[in-house]
């Protein structure tokens, strides 16, 4: 026997309930969308976003945060050309005499990490050129990235 809402095909469909799941995701999505639109119109975070320019792909990344990784993906902390910036010290010269101590040049041409170094590029080099991207080194790369910051020793640790 058919029900009156079988038969009757001026009633419209109606589907009201949505799956949780789908609305935690539609959620989820617009949030990053939205943290992304604020995080390209800031002008704060700049060297961070070298390193992390899409929040979607720095949420893919279990980050262990370390004080010289921070240093490093910031540009802040326990590094010369920042305490130099902020007044608390009267040289960002680095100790091998080659230039600031700079995110960039502790990453790529300071001579004391040449060793370290070494094996970031090696690992790198597998498949790509040298050097890469800031962003490439802490996603593409990021174990070896990191194993090679945490190994600095700075002359101010």
């Amino acid at each position: 026997m058919r029900t009156e809402a079988e038969n009757n095909k001026t009633i419209e469909e109606s589907y009201t309930k949505i799956p949780k799941i789908a609305i935690l995701n539609e959620l989820k999505e617009n949030s990053i969308k939205q943290w992304q639109s604020e995080w390209e119109n800031t002008a704060k975070g700049a060297t961070t976003k070298l390193f992390f320019p899409k929040i979607e792909d720095r949420l893919k990344i279990r980050i262990n945060a370390t004080p010289k990784f921070t240093t490093i993906t910031t540009g802040h902390g326990n590094i010369k050309s920042y305490l130099y910036k902020c007044k608390i010290i009267d040289n960002p010269q680095w100790q091998c005499k080659n230039g600031d101590q700079t995110v960039e040049h502790t990453i790529f041409e300071c001579t004391i990490f040449d060793q370290e170094r070494d094996k970031l590029k090696a690992v790198v080099m597998r498949t790509e050129n040298w050097p890469v991207s800031f962003n490439k080194l802490s996603t593409t790369y990021y174990k070896n990235f990191k194993e090679f910051i945490d190994t600095i020793i700075w002359d101010n640790d």
